[in-house]
């Protein structure tokens, strides 16, 4: 079940990076839930590529058709098939490298566990497989927002060295968010960002002078033939407190799972995350305090996860991915065989991979979350 994520809401994942096209099934959606082909493709559009000079310049429209599962615009509570053709397809350009496992990719490993492995674009390990988690989440995020008013947005928080100049609040100390705004500091406030305010700027992150920083520093690799990672920030407002499992099916433990699966994504961290390491208890603690709709707590350092439930507060992460292992300069690497050999750029790629991952971050919290609240309102049965 390598292609299949989650329990209570399955998702299946299907297609090649340059096959005929790429999709996803989604089984466990509840019945009733408003979905539309448009609802979905807002953030197809958001992930799909060619969306600036920073990304890659594959012409895909990623238009997608829902196959099954809704009728009259509600889910059925049946499967929903969701499907994207590939458009724009390449094969020839990785014919040069069929026998030579590209540097950082999953060639080398694929071929040692399956014998075999896409001749062309990485095939299940391209970015391209993402298409359809994106699908899945917009319709798991729908039942979110219709069910829990929950609240999905992430942002692009570094690349390379470059940081986000602002400080990013939990939204809880709210004299502090008062006294950064007085001294004309930008905040990231994660109780108020919006997507709208993320796409603002090609490279997704909210904070103008970082964002055109960030900018320059992916087109300057792009003209060495390089490439750069970064990190996305995620945070989910209005997540119920309960939700996530004890022990082995911790809320941060599935998030972690989930975050991790992406390609490219090689660190993830939630609420302090390594910082906290260097905090004494009495820093970190989150004191509980009153709050309008119940108990909640004056600071989330925790990420809004206790014991592996969400507490009612913002469940924040983030999300680190390397450089793109493809790059325009070429490579002295080695064959199947161990013989030396240069590898010459091929295809088409981005030199950046954290501006375009921003709904893929998005959709899968939303599968992860949608998976949780259905395990937590079968517990109510």
């Amino acid at each position: 079940m390598s292609s299949s994520f989650g329990t209570c809401l399955r998702v299946t994942t299907f297609g090649e990076s340059h096959g005929d096209s790429v999709g996803a099934v989604v089984d466990g959606l509840p019945a009733g839930i408003p979905l539309a082909e448009a609802c979905i493709q807002t953030q197809l559009d958001r992930r799909r590529p060619g969306q600036s000079a920073i990304t890659t310049q594959r012409g895909e429209t990623d238009a997608v058709r829902i196959l099954s599962g809704v009728e009259g615009g509600l889910t059925l509570g049946t499967p929903v098939a969701l499907v994207v053709a590939n458009g724009d397809k390449r094969p020839d350009d990785y014919d040069s490298m069929k026998g030579i496992p590209r540097p950082s990719h999953a060639d080398y490993t694929y071929k040692m566990k399956y014998g075999v492995c896409a001749s062309s674009g990485g095939g299940r390990a391209s970015a391209r497989e993402t298409v359809g988690r994106v699908a899945a989440g917009a319709a798991a995020e729908a039942y979110l927002r219709e069910k829990f008013g929950v609240e999905i947005v992430a942002f692009v928080s570094s690349v390379g060295g470059i940081h986000a100049s602002a400080p990013m609040l939990d939204g809880a100390d709210s004299a502090v968010s008062e006294a950064i705004s007085r001294n004309g500091i930008e905040c990231i406030d994660l109780n108020t960002i919006t997507r709208g305010m993320v796409d603002a700027y090609p490279v997704r992150c909210p904070v103008p002078d970082s964002a055109k920083a960030m900018e320059e520093a992916i087109l300057n690799v792009m003209e060495n033939g390089d490439s750069i990672g970064g990190t996305i920030t995620c945070v989910c407002r209005n997540v119920p407190a309960g939700w996530g499992e004890p022990v082995f099916r911790k809320l941060e433990a599935v998030l972690a799972m989930a975050m991790l699966s992406i390609p490219a994504a090689k660190g993830f961290e939630i609420g302090s995350g390594f910082a906290g390491a260097a905090m004494r208890g009495s820093e970190h603690n989150d004191i509980f305090i009153k709050k309008p709709n119940g108990l909640g707590t004056l600071t989330n350092k925790s990420g809004g996860v206790l014991g592996g439930i969400s507490n009612g507060e913002p469940v924040y992460f983030k999300t680190a991915f390397k450089p793109t292992a493809t790059i325009g300069s070429r490579q002295t690497t080695a064959d199947y065989d161990g013989n030396e050999a240069v590898l010459k750029p091929a295809g088409r790629h981005d030199p950046c991979v954290v501006p375009r991952a921003v709904p893929i971050v998005e959709s899968m919290a939303a599968i992860v979350l949608a998976d949780m609240a259905l395990a937590q309102n079968a517990r109510k049965c």
